[in-house]
């Protein structure tokens, strides 16, 4: 799989399918994304390739882990994430894949700051406060 900025300038490249997708609702996730929610599909670090020099932008979570967003000086997508609540992972937002056919959530989280007009269905784990 293969997922890009806008610009071309970062991307990541995976060989194996995601070991989970994450919808969250935080408020974090909101301004970071600019949407009502993000979804990041994560994958253990040696499975993942990044190409490019990213800017990046380190915030305390709620968790009181921190959460890394690498994201492109020319664009300014975020291509991938790290959080120290999984520090053998690389988190892709799904976006990035540009394959409606990219599986879906298996988690949603942080509903209590969920918009009233989203709605995520599914046969997956609702999580009103963060639990990735």
């Amino acid at each position: 799989m293969h997922a890009e900025c806008q610009c071309g300038e970062l991307s990541a490249d995976i060989a194996v399918a995601a070991e989970q997708v994450v919808a969250c609702h935080c408020r974090a996730c909101q301004r970071r994304s600019g949407s009502p929610f993000g979804v990041i599909a994560y994958f253990d670090a040696g499975d993942v390739t990044l190409s490019g020099s990213p800017k990046e932008f380190t915030r305390t979570g709620t968790s009181g882990q921190p959460f890394t967003s690498s994201f492109c000086p020319h664009c300014g997508t975020t291509v991938w994430v790290r959080s120290g609540g999984k520090p053998s992972a690389v988190g892709i937002p799904v976006g990035l894949f540009a394959d409606p056919a990219f599986p879906a959530p298996i988690r949603s989280v942080w509903e209590e700051t969920q918009h009233h007009w989203v709605a995520i269905p599914g046969a997956f784990a609702h999580f009103p406060k963060g639990r990735t």
